[in-house]
């Protein structure tokens, strides 16, 4: 029995990274082979999220006793961890061959690989066991949505404020209109303490509200995963004790109460994909920051939001058995290793810059790109390496996601990166893709993708 889910190597091999197997050629590769055999059988996921949401992802398998069996595995697994992360869930219907979620049970185990997975999305972000359910493709159940409008709300005072891992961003906007907006480094990630937090995000709230004669509302987009205003994980927080999360749970209610204006706070990648539907007036959108980590958000061919993730940095764009780690799952060839700064970091050793040490990762940043600016050649591999990257994962995400768009930003698309990046991502597009033609991908302009994020955060209330 052939084991191995086969790799198919890119028409585009990525500057410093050339091992690199973009899980959407293997993809269509198995699904090719499946549909080639003449015996295929159904597998349909079905993944139970928050309020009995429920989405469903179809495809076909080898049956159990063909000689190409075993590659079902690896390619199941590979897809349940982009469903969970794109979409999530606590519970997960797995209708098809019963060897295959046996096998997907030890994997998302409390033992299994992909513990972590099972830990986070259990108790952190449902606060449910994680579930893996065998069944018969009828018996899974049918799809229940959770899509809402989002946004586009510009009337009044309002602040609107972005935190990122690196620095927060902060706006005054009257009736639509940026009338001041600022940057600030600072280091969520080395701080233990929550009133730190709390100190840093009601300075820059306490700034944006100098410039204004009231303030009416107050938006809100950070890095993690947000229920009801409630940061339930985040990258941010992950230096506060477990014992003192409570008060990082509570702390945008608390600023609510105490500023006594209407305040929503969502995930980062929702707000970049409202910035996006707002620029281009426009939907079917993904937007994708390039920060700290990756970003994702989406908006529906409706305007809506879905109440999925989309944190796609935990999804695997690169099928290598040897990839690159995510310093927090573990896991090899996800989102976050090419799609921000810690992409950059990674490549610069092979291509020959080496970075100052005892520096904060937004100056790192800063350091490299000022390379690039300056047409060092080991630089500009980098960012044209991360155009060849994007360009095979919108292939991948359109896969998943109904796109019109895709908007890149974020800092690390500063300066000629974006321009390189845009450049690569739309190469690949076109000759490896030419059936996703429809699809734009683009950059917003300069000032919209330093501040943007803030500026549409800030639309999120209702007064």
């Amino acid at each position: 029995m052939t084991e191995t889910l086969k790799l198919i190597p890119p028409k585009f091999v990525p500057p410093l990274d050339e091992k690199f197997r973009p899980a959407v050629l293997a993809n269509r590769a198995f699904q090719q082979e499946v549909a080639d055999s003449g015996v295929a059988v159904p597998l349909i996921f079905g993944l139970e999220g928050a309020n009995n949401t429920l989405s469903r992802f179809e495809t076909n398998v080898f049956p159990a006793n063909h000689p190409r069996a075993a590659a079902n595995l690896r390619y199941a697994e590979r897809l349940l961890k982009f469903l969970l992360w794109q979409r999530g869930g606590w519970r997960i219907y797995v209708g098809g061959p019963e060897f295959i979620a046996d096998y997907l049970k030890k994997q998302y185990a409390p033992d299994g690989p992909r513990a972590f997975d099972f830990d986070f999305l259990g108790q952190k972000v449902y606060e449910k066991p994680f579930t893996i359910v065998s069944c018969q493709p009828h018996e899974v159940p049918p799809e229940h949505k959770d899509d809402r409008p989002l946004g586009r709300h510009l009337k009044g005072y309002r602040i609107g404020f972005d935190l990122g891992a690196s620095d927060r961003k902060v706006s005054a906007v009257v009736d639509g209109e940026a009338i001041y907006s600022e940057e600030v480094v600072w280091q969520p990630r080395l701080n233990s303490d929550p009133q730190y937090h709390y100190n840093e995000v009601v300075a820059a709230l306490k700034t944006a509200a100098s410039k204004m004669p009231r303030v009416d509302a107050i938006g809100g987009s950070s890095a993690g995963i947000y229920v009801n205003n409630r940061p339930m994980v985040a990258s941010l927080f992950r230096g506060i004790p477990e014992e003192r999360f409570d008060e990082i749970h509570n702390m945008f209610l608390r600023i609510r109460d105490e500023w006594n204006v209407p305040l929503e706070i969502i995930n980062d990648g929702d707000v970049t994909a409202l910035a996006g539907a707002m620029s281009l007036e426009d939907n079917a959108i993904l937007g994708i920051a390039l920060g700290s980590s990756e970003a994702v958000g989406y908006v529906t061919r409706e305007g809506n939001i879905t109440g999925w993730l989309n944190e796609l940095s935990f999804a695997p764009v690169d099928y290598r058995p040897d990839g690159p780690i995510d310093e927090w799952s573990g896991d090899e060839g996800c989102g976050s290793q090419y799609f921000s700064q810690q992409c950059v970091f990674r490549l610069a050793p092979k291509a020959g810059i080496e970075i100052p040490t005892g520096i904060t990762d937004a100056e790192r940043l800063k350091f490299v790109q000022e390379k690039l600016e300056a047409g060092h050649e080991g630089a500009t591999q980098i960012w044209r390496a991360i155009g060849i990257f994007m360009g095979y994962a919108v292939a991948h995400y359109a896969e998943f996601y109904d796109l019109k768009h895709v908007l890149i930003l974020g800092r690390c698309t500063s300066g000629i990166g974006g321009d390189l990046i845009l450049h690569g991502a739309n190469e690949v597009l076109k000759a490896e893709f030419p059936e996703l033609n429809h699809i734009s991908i683009q950059l917003p302009d300069e000032k919209s993708r330093r501040v943007g994020q803030s500026i549409a955060a800030a639309s999120l209330p209702i007064i």
